[in-house]
């Protein structure tokens, strides 16, 4: 089945990755040549270390890469897609149009997938003339690494389009999970609330950034604390996703802290941005808490 990825971003060009490493043939689309060109050199990378710790050999890093085709022109980037994959800014408005373009340019019979974290594939599935073709694939970061699929059926996504999606999950590796569509699905309704309380213990005072990660770490068994975790999704990601929470449950208990709030206004998303509860130093792997919270 051809594959086209929408967006090269983080999670776009994992996707891409993943598919391509498995026998796939990709077309990775993005709005801009310079993001197509970052996401390349990234999946290239990526692939580079898997032939230094012996899981990839050359030759199958080259026929991935040869596998991997790229445009900024998204009409051509899926007209002879059997699945397409959008992997934009969680930005409803954006899905929203991304799909309204996807059904106009893609074949009749292809799956349109979202690898949103929380937004309803119900309403995204709204925007086209084909909601049975519509489903949710929520990939875990980094993609190559992680396991997990999230695959989530919309109101109207068929048991075929499901099926479909579960064997190909399984068949590039991964392990998939079905889901119903909810906000922030299974995942993130855990985990978004989690990283929210440790974020509002740190904004109460309870404990600092290093103390609160390393208790999660050491008394949970996690493998990353709350707070180095939501720095590694992005900060801004965590707030959307919260609000898509608060907004589509209603509760109280979903409502972004404040803190949270603060720092996603003031730029300091995590590491894409260098700085968020930790600095963010390219070259370094020191764990170095924000000077913000040392204060």
């Amino acid at each position: 089945m051809k594959i086209s990825v929408i967006g090269a971003g983080q999670m776009g060009n994992g996707i891409a990755h993943v598919f391509a490493q498995n026998g796939h043939q990709v077309t990775l689309i993005d709005i801009s040549q310079a993001g197509l060109d970052k996401g390349l050199a990234t999946i290239a990378k990526n692939l580079d270390r898997q032939v230094a710790k012996g899981t990839l050999s050359e030759e199958q890093k080259q026929a991935t890469i040869a596998r991997i085709a790229s445009t900024t022109d998204m009409a051509a980037g899926v007209k002879e897609a059997g699945l397409v994959v959008e992997a934009a800014t969680e930005n409803v408005d954006l899905k929203l149009k991304i799909f309204r373009d996807l059904d106009a340019s893609a074949p009749a019979s292809a799956i349109l997938a979202t690898n949103t974290s929380s937004i309803s594939i119900t309403r995204i599935a709204a925007a086209t003339k084909r909601p049975g073709q519509v489903i949710g694939m929520h990939f875990m970061n980094p993609v190559p690494v992680m396991k997990l699929v999230e695959v989530i059926r919309g109101y109207e996504t068929s048991d075929e389009v499901t099926r479909t999606v579960v064997d190909l999950s399984s068949a590039i590796g991964k392990v998939p999970v079905t889901v119903n569509d909810y906000a922030g699905f299974v995942a993130n309704r855990i985990l978004m609330p989690m990283i929210n309380e440790s974020i509002q213990t740190l904004f109460q005072g309870v404990g600092g950034v290093a103390e609160i990660d390393t208790i999660m770490k050491l008394g949970m068994a996690h493998p990353m604390g709350p707070l180095q975790l939501a720095d590694f999704i992005g900060l801004d990601t965590c707030l959307a996703i919260l609000r898509v929470l608060h907004e589509g449950l209603g509760e109280p208990k979903y409502a972004p802290c404040p803190l949270l709030v603060q720092m996603v206004t003031a730029g300091k998303l995590g590491v894409k941005s260098g700085e968020g509860f930790y600095v963010y130093t390219a070259g370094s792997k020191d764990l170095v808490v924000s000077p913000a919270f040392l204060r």
